[in-house]
């Protein structure tokens, strides 16, 4: 047994492996041509370009690993159907369940893979990606308007404006902390700049006015220095504009908790694609549960078929996934249903697909 395990998972391994190789060729190659335009006007060096492509790999990998894990699952069960290997096998008393394990085995190695490409690899390449994107590609001041006129909500009714943002230094410039009780304004500070003081861990507010408004007065002051304690930190003010895509696993779940304890609404994208990070990973050895019933027995078509059917329900599911992504986007339902919909679908579609197949 232990000998069959190795040839199946043998064979599993290479037809992915040959699988994902086609799939990001594919990618890469669309790409190229979609660039190719910036790459000439910017005058990329071919190490730039290389390293851009290379960069797009673990997240093209991420997409399309559902679809290589079927079409493996398919044309090595299809082709020991094809070659009389499977009927052999099931003679002798191999039964679905003993041919699923091998599958099964390399379905879980995937996962474990994509989990860490999913919650570190992938989101480090993408944030790489989206600067040289941006850098060479993207012709427009977004970066530049990004870093003005940002709105941050502090607890305790309080809300902090900053004119201008330095993302390399940090240092905000025309700053204003107003502090609201209900809809009435107690107070307000206006400062040139604030900056983080590391040591004291708070904010130092350069040339900062004070207003404080009772029901029927204003106290006014002025200070050249003053210190402050936020809630917000310099990390947390990096990860501002990041893209939930560009978060790995740990930063997604501190963003996701500190927005929802200042009681921000619109959260629903970031919240879909946090618990995506984990649900896609799964979809590689759910669609096994497909894969090797539905091609245990022979079929007029011999591998074309099989690889029809491979990509078709492939890209089915990707389809149902984003679409899952967009009502999960739109509120339509909550952002766990959204993105473990298409499993749960695809899983209770791979048990009819197991249950109806011939022992």
């Amino acid at each position: 047994m232990k000998i069959l395990y190795k040839y199946i998972f043998g064979q599993f391994a290479k037809a992915f492996f040959f699988s994902s190789l086609v799939f990001v060729t594919l990618f890469i190659l669309i790409t190229a041509v979609e660039r190719l335009d910036a790459i000439m006007d910017n005058h990329l060096t071919l190490q730039e370009v290389i390293r851009f492509f290379l960069l797009t790999i673990p997240a093209t990998i991420l997409i399309t690993s559902p679809i290589s894990t079927l079409l493996a699952s398919i044309l090595v069960s299809g082709k020991l159907s094809l070659s009389s290997e499977l009927p052999a096998l099931r003679s002798a008393g191999i039964s679905m369940r003993q041919l699923l394990t091998p599958f099964f085995l390399g379905g879980l190695l995937l996962l474990g893979l994509n989990l860490i490409s999913a919650w570190w690899i992938a989101p480090a390449a993408f944030s790489q990606t989206h600067l040289f994107e941006q850098r060479y590609f993207i012709k427009s001041d977004s970066r530049a308007k990004e870093n003005q006129n940002i709105h941050l909500l502090e607890p305790d009714n309080t809300m902090v404006t900053i004119g201008q943002m330095d993302p390399d230094s940090f240092t905000l410039k025309a700053v204003s902390i107003e502090k609201f009780s209900g809809p009435r304004l107690i107070s307000r500070i206006d400062a040139e700049s604030m900056g983080f003081d590391k040591q004291k861990r708070v904010w130092r507010l350069q040339n900062a006015s004070t207003r404080v408004f009772n029901e029927n007065d204003e106290l006014f002051g002025f200070q050249q220095s003053m210190q402050i304690k936020l809630a917000l930190s310099p990390s947390s003010l990096k990860e501002i504009h990041l893209h939930p895509d560009e978060m790995n696993i740990v930063t997604h779940y501190r963003y996701l908790s500190e927005k929802r304890e200042a009681g921000l609404a619109g959260l629903e994208p970031s919240m879909v694609a946090f618990h995506t990070k984990t649900a896609m990973p799964f979809a590689s050895i759910i669609i096994i549960l497909i894969g090797v019933p539905l091609s245990a027995k022979k079929k007029r078509g011999g591998l074309a078929s099989e690889i029809t059917i491979s990509l078709f329900a492939g890209f089915l599911y990707l389809g149902l996934q984003k679409t899952a992504v967009m009502a999960g986007n739109q509120g339509v339902m909550t952002p766990l249903v959204a993105a473990w919909l298409p499993n749960l679908l695809f899983l209770g579609l791979g048990y009819l697909i197991y249950k109806t197949a011939i022992d």
